[in-house]
């Protein structure tokens, strides 16, 4: 029966592209918190943060 094998398989799928996912943003965190801080600079907000 494959559906033991299948469950596996799509385990191992998610766990890969978790992993990816998570390496994306740890590699990609450093910029993201950089342009957070030139959004706070420039004073970029929503609407309702200005009344």
């Amino acid at each position: 029966m494959a559906g033991p094998m299948a469950r596996r398989l799509l385990i191992t799928q998610a766990l890969v592209a978790g992993a990816v996912t998570l390496g994306i943003l740890v590699k990609e965190f450093p910029g993201l918190v950089r342009e957070i801080r030139i959004w706070r600079m420039v004073g970029l907000r929503s609407r309702t943060a200005r009344s």
